[in-house]
C-alpha cells in the first residue's frame, strides 16, 4: 500500500511508546499494594488511589488534548508529538531507581502530571499524523493499522515483563521511553497536508457510502470552523464541531459511553481479579497478553480486509458486540479461566476506536483533523474522568466484606451496561443515516 509507505517511522515511535508504557502495567498493582497495603491482597486504599489518579489524569486531558490537537494543526504533528513522549519518561525513571514507599508516591505525583500529557495526547497526534498522509478510502485500513502497531506494543511490552523482575521491568521501560523520544526526533518527518498519491484521491474511487460520497478528498471539505487569530478555540468551537453532522454527534456519543465502561472495566478489573481468583503479576501480564494478542492480530490482519468490504459503520456495530461480550464475562466469572476466554473477544472489541476515529476524520477538512481527534480524545478522556469516580467506591464497597451482596463483579457489570448503550445508540445511528440516505436519494431522483 503506497500510501502507507511513508508511515513506518511513526509506526517505530508509536510501538517503543506503547512498548514502555504498557510493559510496567502488570507490575504497577503489586508495587502499589506493597507500598500502601503490604502484605494484603484486598486494599480498599489501593483501589480509591488509583481511581483518583485516573479521574485527575482524565479531568487533566480532556482540557489538555483538545489544545495541543488544534496546536499541532499550525505548528506540526512532529513538534507536539514530542511533549508526551519526553514526558512519559519521568515516572518510569522514578521507579527504575527504587519502589519504596517514598518514591512510589514520588512516582504516583509524577504518573498523573505525566498522564495529562499523554493519555491521549499522542493517540491523537498519530491519528492526526495518519490522516495527513492516507487518503480517505484507505484510512480505516491505516487508523487500524497504527492501532495495531500500539496493540504489538503493548503484547511485546507485556510479554517482556512477564520474563522480567519487577526492578529490570521498569529500568528496561525506561530506556525504551527514552529510545522512543530520541526517535522521534532524529528520525520522523513533520510534512503536513494530505498525500494525495494513488488511488486515495481519485474521485472514482472514493467510498461510495452516504457519509463519504459528499467529498472525494480531504482537501474539498470546506473548514467546520471559523480560523481564530489566538489558535486556541473556545469550547463552544469544539461543541459546535461536534454537532456540525450526524456523524461527528454520533460519534461523540458512542465514544463517551464506550469509554465510559472500558474506564470503568480498567479501574476494577486487576484489583477485582486479585480478590476473586488471587491473581499476581504473572497472571495478569498472562491476561493482558491475551488481550493484546488479540487486539494485535485483529487490527493488523482482520481489519485492513473488512474495512474496505464492510464499512466502518459496521466495523463499529460488529466491535460494540464483541466489547459488551467482553465486560459481560468478565464480570460473570465463575472460575479463574474466564477471564481468559473473555480476553479473547478484543479481537473484536478492537474494532471500535478505530472505525470511530475514522469515521470523524473522514468528515472533517484537512486542517482540522487534529482538533476533531483532540475532541474525540477528550470525550474519551471525560469519560475515564467519570469511570474512576462511579466505579471505584463500587468496585471498593463489593470487595470488602460489607458490601450488600456477594458479587465481586458487580461494578463491571455495570460498566458492561455502559458498552451496551454504546452498542444500541450505535444500531440507531446506523439506522437514521440509513434513513436520510434513502430520502437524499428519493429527492435526487424526483429532481
Amino acid at each position: 500500500m503506497k500510501d502507507l509507505a511513508g508511515l513506518g517511522h511513526l509506526f517505530v515511535v508509536t510501538f517503543l511508546f506503547h512498548f514502555a508504557s504498557f510493559m510496567v502495567i502488570p507490575a504497577v498493582t503489586d508495587v502499589t499494594m506493597e507500598a500502601v497495603c503490604p502484605g494484603r491482597d484486598e486494599c480498599s486504599v489501593a483501589i480509591y488511589l488509583t481511581g483518583f489518579q485516573n479521574a485527575v489524569t482524565g479531568l487533566g486531558a480532556l482540557v489538555v488534548t483538545p489544545i495541543v490537537g488544534n496546536l499541532s494543526d499550525r505548528y506540526g504533528r512532529k513538534a507536539l508529538m514530542t511533549l508526551p513522549v519526553t514526558v512519559a519518561v519521568a515516572p518510569l525513571f522514578i521507579l527504575a531507581c527504587n519502589r519504596s514507599e517514598v518514591y512510589f508516591y514520588v512516582y504516583y505525583v509524577a504518573k498523573i502530571i505525566a498522564g495529562i500529557f499523554c493519555e491521549g495526547t499522542m493517540h491523537c497526534l498519530c491519528l492526526a499524523y495518519v490522516a495527513d498522509h492516507v487518503g480517505p478510502r484507505r484510512r480505516a485500513a491505516a487508523f487500524g493499522l497504527l492501532s495495531g502497531v500500539s496493540a504489538a506494543g503493548f503484547v511485546s511490552g507485556t510479554l517482556t515483563a512477564r520474563f522480567l523482575p519487577t526492578a529490570s521491568t521498569f529500568q528496561v521501560a525506561a530506556a525504551v521511553a527514552v529510545a522512543s523520544a530520541l526517535y522521534l526526533r532524529a528520525f520522523l518527518p513533520d510534512a503536513g497536508g494530505v498525500s494525495c498519491a494513488d488511488e486515495a484521491c481519485d474521485p472514482l474511487l472514493q467510498d461510495s457510502s452516504c457519509t463519504s460520497s459528499a467529498s472525494s478528498s480531504d482537501e474539498e471539505l470546506s473548514p467546520r470552523l471559523p480560523p481564530h487569530k489566538s489558535g486556541l478555540p473556545s469550547l463552544s468551537d469544539m461543541v459546535a464541531l461536534l454537532t456540525s453532522s450526524l456523524a461527528l454527534s454520533g460519534a461523540a456519543v458512542v465514544t463517551f459511553f464506550y469509554s465510559l465502561g472500558e474506564h470503568g472495566l480498567n479501574t476494577a478489573l486487576l484489583y477485582y481479579l486479585k480478590a476473586q481468583f488471587g491473581y499476581s503479576k504473572d497472571e495478569f501480564a498472562n491476561l493482558l497478553l491475551i488481550a493484546g494478542a488479540a487486539g494485535m492480530l485483529s487490527q493488523l490482519t482482520v481489519m485492513p480486509i473488512l474495512a474496505p468490504i464492510l464499512g466502518e459503520e459496521v466495523l463499529l456495530i460488529v466491535g460494540l458486540l464483541g466489547g459488551c461480550t467482553h465486560v459481560f464475562l468478565y464480570g460473570i466469572a465463575w472460575s479463574y479461566w474466564v477471564p481468559y476466554f473473555a480476553a479473547a473477544f478484543v479481537i473484536l472489541s478492537a474494532f471500535v476506536h478505530p472505525s470511530i476515529r475514522t469515521n470523524v476524520s473522514k468528515n472533517v477538512g484537512s486542517n482540522e483533523q487534529g482538533i476533531a481527534q483532540g475532541c474525540i480524545s477528550g470525550i474519551s478522556s471525560f469519560g475515564s474522568i467519570l469511570g474512576p469516580l462511579i466505579f471505584t467506591p463500587l468496585t471498593a464497597w463489593f470487595l470488602s466484606e460489607t458490601g450488600p451482596f456477594d458479587f465481586k463483579g458487580f461494578s463491571i457489570l455495570c460498566a458492561g451496561f455502559c458498552t451496551l448503550i454504546a452498542f444500541i445508540i450505535s444500531l440507531r445511528m446506523r439506522g437514521a443515516q440509513s434513513s436520510t440516505c434513502k430520502k437524499t436519494t428519493v429527492q435526487h431522483e424526483q429532481a
